[in-house]
């Protein structure tokens, strides 16, 4: 053992550009694989692979039958190879972050949750096919892919950050908005689901929907958009009045127009009939949301900047910044 851990320690740091670039591709991926479920929602292939983690009974790939259209087979099994790169980008960055020196906890225990909400993920969608699609397993697909989305933001904002104190960047009554609005938030995506698990989009047309009208859910669902966007508006006074620092009020603005966005989005996907695309694309929009309301909350908070690898594997002082290190806006 002690052996191995010599000749690790040897290992030359990965380029934390590398790092960075990893922890993007895997924030990326975890958004996109939300929206390729959803594709395979709205065009009813959810039980193309009939089985998990076969996607037939003794076949890992689809086998022609009657029952099923090849089509909604191969979109199925698509989704889950993607969900392959979706492993890779979270392995990929785990490892780059391993290699990282000086090893930072914080950075570590981030790159770590990647992989394991990855499997857990895996477990939840087992559970989905296996269950027959019922509506609230896909609720949890859902809500799991938006905190990993969250955590890989934090991920990504920790490429750059040292494990040193944290210094606040608003006062505790913004701290506590910020908090009230994730809240909020996490409500408006859980009513989103409901309203889906209501819809006419379950992943497969004998698929049971919730048993709750759709017009008093939407309307739940809209209820909660403007309460959400009401703490945005008072998040948005209180970093005028405090000046916030400017990384933080981009992030804040971005927030506000990808909400407005989607909320626009909504309106006109309800008003048309939840056509297929507008489903797909208000998954995107809802990925988007958490992307940037998880930047509001990172940036909340600062700590000092990473310590650059030196040649010999060791690190730098904490005041010699990362190469190529940027504004973590």
């Amino acid at each position: 053992m002690s052996r191995l851990t010599g000749l690790l320690a040897r290992v030359p740091s990965a380029p934390p550009v590398l790092v960075r670039r990893l922890a993007i591709a895997n924030l990326v991926a975890q958004i996109g694989i939300g929206v390729t479920g959803s594709v395979v929602r709205v065009t009813g292939s959810g039980l193309g692979c009939s089985t998990w983690p076969q996607c037939e009974p003794g076949s890992m790939v689809p086998v022609s039958h009657a029952e099923i259209a090849p089509l909604h087979m191969w979109i199925e099994f698509g989704n889950r190879l993607l969900g392959i790169l979706v492993v890779l980008a979270a392995g990929a960055t785990l490892l780059g972050v391993l290699f990282t020196r000086p090893r930072r906890r914080r950075l570590t225990a981030l790159a770590l949750a990647m992989p394991l909400g990855v499997v857990a993920q895996a477990v939840i969608g087992g559970i989905t096919v296996l269950a027959g699609l019922v509506w609230w397993t896909v609720m949890l697909h859902f809500l799991a892919s938006m905190v990993l989305v969250w955590f890989s933001v934090l991920l990504v904002d920790a490429t750059t950050e040292a494990d040193g104190p944290v210094t606040r960047t608003v006062p505790a009554a913004g701290r506590w908005l910020v908090a009230v609005s994730t809240v909020v938030l996490a409500a408006l995506l859980v009513a989103g689901t409901l309203v889906t698990a209501a819809g006419p989009h379950g992943g497969d047309p004998e698929t049971p929907r919730l048993d709750i009208g759709i017009p008093l859910l939407a309307q739940l669902h809209a209820d909660l958009l403007f309460g959400y966007l009401g703490t945005l508006i008072g998040l948005g006074f209180l970093l005028h009045a405090t000046g916030a620092p400017a990384a933080l009020v981009r992030r804040f603005r971005l927030l506000v127009v990808i909400v407005l966005a989607q909320g626009l989005l909504g309106g006109v996907q309800y008003a048309l009939g939840v056509p297929e695309l507008l489903v797909s694309l208000h998954v995107l929009g809802a990925g988007l949301v958490a992307a940037a309301a998880a930047g509001v909350w990172a940036a909340t908070a600062t700590r000092p900047p990473a310590a650059a690898p030196v040649p010999d594997g060791s690190a730098a002082t904490a005041d010699r910044p990362l190469a190529g290190a940027t504004d973590r806006s």
